[in-house]
């Protein structure tokens, strides 16, 4: 039996974050070296995501696997996985994007290039500022979409965002009790996504995204108003951008200049940087600081959120099932300790975010009235 090696990076489905693996590719099957041992995917069960499979690698899943993917940068991969699996459906690169740069050829214009490539990605941070807000909602938007792609499998007639009746309402209702707190440089967009990730992030141009799996953890409103609040933190302080900006690269740079983000490996670096949310300890600990400012000036007990990282830490583990960037972040113990010494509220009453009813709601989004 022929067989070819190589290594990718696997998203088990569960956790946010990927991991390097080896990889054995044959006529009969995919095999996946984790650190947990082996994944098998019949080789007629392996599809490709699309507009995701391209000429310098390919992003892969099994049939009828909830959330799970496998990124194989090695073009060469690709190619043979063409060769045996027979029920791969991919798509041909998109070029739209590279042809308006070809028009900018010639000699004079290469030194442009130069700048677009290499310069202005490691200028992310300062670029960032000087976005206008329109053209980050756009990037945004796009990101949404390639995570819709990549990260959340529904049903045939589902969206893959929630918005019962009663649920929308519910988050809704959160969002209002917060947003008048804070100047929100963008017109506020918070949406919850049918996945098993107990995950939040933030996305370009302002975007909010709650996955179902941490509402199902939160045992109050106000754990899932701190969450939230941590994560309009990283949009007023254009965090989302930066990273999109430093993960995708110079194709993320020319896809702001020409309006264009379409374009391989690019998109799916964007959409892995947004749901990872892997910023710098700097960036989280302001997040959680304007969390904190926010829940006094809402009149909310800052230590909510703390206890909700505490109680995730205590029932899933560091890193594993959880909200990675929120969680896994070093220095956990100061992060709950910082929630707590921040709290004005402390024991004293104060107003839900939402009543019992109206948070049952919220967690049910997901499902229909």
């Amino acid at each position: 039996m022929t067989s070819f090696e190589t290594s990718g990076r696997f998203f088990d489905g569960r956790s946010a974050k990927s991991r390097d693996v080896a990889v054995e590719i044959s006529e009969q099957r995919v095999r996946i070296d984790t650190d947990r041992g082996p994944v098998i995917w019949a080789i007629e069960d392996v599809r490709s995501l699309d507009d995701q499979a391209r000429d310098k690698g390919m992003v892969i899943e099994q049939a009828g696997e909830d959330e799970a993917r496998l990124v194989l940068p090695d073009p060469t991969a690709a190619q043979y996985l063409k060769s045996v699996a027979p029920n791969l459906q991919h798509r041909p690169v998109s070029r739209k994007m590279w042809r308006r740069v070809a028009y900018w050829g010639g000699g004079a214009i290469a030194s442009v290039v130069l700048i677009l490539f290499v310069i202005i990605p490691l200028l992310a941070n300062t670029l960032a500022r000087y976005i206008p807000v329109e053209r980050e909602i756009a990037m945004g938007n796009f990101a949404i979409s390639q995570i819709e792609s990549l990260f959340v499998n529904t049903a045939d007639d589902q969206s893959t965002t929630c918005s019962s009746e009663r649920g929308q309402a519910a988050l809704d209702k959160m969002v209002a009790r917060l947003t008048p707190h804070f100047d929100n440089p963008y017109p506020t967009s918070v949406r919850v996504m049918r996945s098993k990730q107990v995950n939040a992030f933030a996305v370009p141009g302002g975007h909010v995204v709650l996955f179902e799996g941490l509402l199902k953890e939160a045992s109050t409103p106000e754990e899932v108003a701190g969450v939230l609040g941590h994560e309009f933190g990283h949009v007023v302080n254009r965090d989302p951008t930066r990273l999109g900006l430093r993960a995708a690269g110079s194709a993320g740079v020319l896809g702001l200049v020409f309006g264009d983000f379409a374009g391989g490996f690019a998109a799916l670096a964007l959409a892995e940087a947004m749901i990872s949310a892997d910023y710098s300890q700097d960036a989280e600990a302001k997040a959680d600081e304007f969390s904190h400012a926010l829940f006094a000036r809402a009149g909310l007990p800052a230590s909510r959120l703390g206890d909700f990282f505490a109680r995730l830490e205590a029932e899933h583990g560091d890193v594993e099932g959880i909200v990675s960037h929120l969680v896994s972040h070093p220095n956990l113990k100061g992060r709950q300790a910082a929630a707590k010494a921040a709290d004005v509220i402390g024991e004293d009453e104060f107003k839900p975010v939402l009543s019992s009813l109206e948070f049952a709601a919220l967690k049910r989004i997901c499902v229909d009235d």
